[in-house]
């Protein structure tokens, strides 16, 4: 590895990123489709494949993963995550039934398997919790009647994934039934374990890691962090979930503390993580599976609208907020690229990675389009049908 062309090639490649999240936020969408066709575009087959950055960029991809994990456990207390399992629950069996088994039928019907199934249902499961928060921000929605049903749909799916990921990864390292239960209770008790200590003692650890030094705060944070992701790890529980179960056991002063300091360190690394998944992707390989990505995302597209629609029912919220609320969640992104990679890595099914890639792209462009279209269209969609009869008349007079 020559220091020269490494350092050469980074730089080209987070110069391209922070112009491609510049003309992102001009044109109003999520970064993430334009860092996955970066990641294509530097990858194997691509149009600018790299000669000695690959390596070091993996690493900073799992680093990424670690971070974008952590920021949001740190964004919930352990007692808001139950809270909000408890008042979303009904909504939150919905969301996995409408959302997860159009992906597992779909690798099924592909002949690839029981485990790729299971990975890809998480794959349309999940919406992100980046894009939908940007969506809201932007279009000035934060303090409308569904966003605390639209939220709190996204907690749910975040302690889920608590769950979800042990069960995935204890599947993926698994080479038999016995060797899967083991793998699947070691994981689940280390969940439990970490959870009970962050409910009881996460105050205790929070004033640990406490101190009003920028600098030491993100040493401690961060370093607490890849440690836990890193035994975590060695417990095949996957080092995501130990990353957002410390972001969950740091609370208070702290939590917000740590938010604001590694935010800008997430947001390199986490497009670093998504470039590196476009890199293990062909780009000749997303062609072939471009008709079942875009059937995928259609039918995903309309679960995840009647999830919106169910969970802001139940909170009292009028017909146009529910609409909205449903196309606030259609993107997908963090979650559905992290999931994916745990399986490509693990070596389940090859075509896993284009299918993935092709479908988040759909997603997440589809998704903020959506949320601005819905605003008009449910507005005619309330209207009583006399109302529409006689504007109808009047213009035709």
């Amino acid at each position: 590895m020559h220091p020269a062309t490494l350092l050469i090639e980074l730089g080209g490649i987070i110069l391209v990123l922070g112009i491609l999240g510049r003309l992102a936020r001009r044109i109003g969408l999520s970064p993430i489709p334009l860092y996955l066709l970066a990641g294509l575009a530097f990858g194997e087959g691509g149009l600018l494949p790299l000669a000695t950055s690959e390596e070091f960029i993996s690493v900073g991809a799992e680093i990424g993963v670690v971070l974008l994990l952590l920021l949001l456990g740190l964004e919930y207390s352990a007692s808001e995550l139950v809270g909000n399992l408890r008042a979303q629950a009904p909504a939150g069996v919905v969301d996995l039934v409408l959302n997860a088994a159009p992906g597992a039928a779909a690798a099924l019907l592909l002949g690839w398997g029981p485990v790729a199934a299971l990975a890809l249902a998480g794959v349309t499961w999940v919406s992100s919790s980046g894009v939908t928060a940007k969506v809201l921000t932007e279009l000035g929605r934060l303090g409308n009647r569904e966003t605390p049903a639209i939220l709190s749909l996204l907690v749910v799916e975040d302690l889920a994934m608590a769950v979800y990921l042990p069960i995935l990864t204890a599947f993926l390292v698994s080479a038999g039934l016995l060797s899967g239960t083991t793998h699947l209770l070691v994981a689940l008790a280390a969940v439990s374990v970490v959870l009970v200590v962050a409910l009881r003692y996460g105050r205790l650890l929070s004033r640990l890691v406490s101190t009003p030094d920028t600098e030491v705060l993100v040493l401690g944070v961060l370093g607490l962090a890849l440690l836990v992701a890193g035994l975590a790890q060695q417990l095949e529980v996957s080092a995501a979930v130990g990353a957002f179960l410390v972001g969950i056991a740091l609370s208070g002063p702290v939590a917000e503390n740590a938010v604001t300091a590694l935010s800008p360190l997430r947001d390199l690394f986490a497009a670093v993580f998504f470039v590196f998944f476009g890199l293990s992707t062909d780009p000749g390989a997303i062609l072939p599976v471009l008709p079942i990505g875009l059937a995928l995302a259609v039918v995903t597209m309309a679960t995840k609208i009647i999830t919106g629609y169910y969970a802001a029912r139940r909170a009292g919220v009028g017909r146009r907020g529910r609409y909205r609320a449903g196309a606030a969640l259609v993107a997908r992104g963090e979650f559905s690229i992290v999931i994916a990679g745990l399986a490509v890595g693990a070596g389940v099914e090859p075509g896993l990675a284009p299918l993935a890639t092709t479908y988040v792209l759909l997603t997440v462009i589809a998704g903020p389009i959506a949320a601005r279209v819905v605003e008009p269209a449910a507005r005619r969609l309330s209207r009583p049908p006399t109302a529409v009869i006689l504007q109808k008349f009047n213009s035709g007079r």
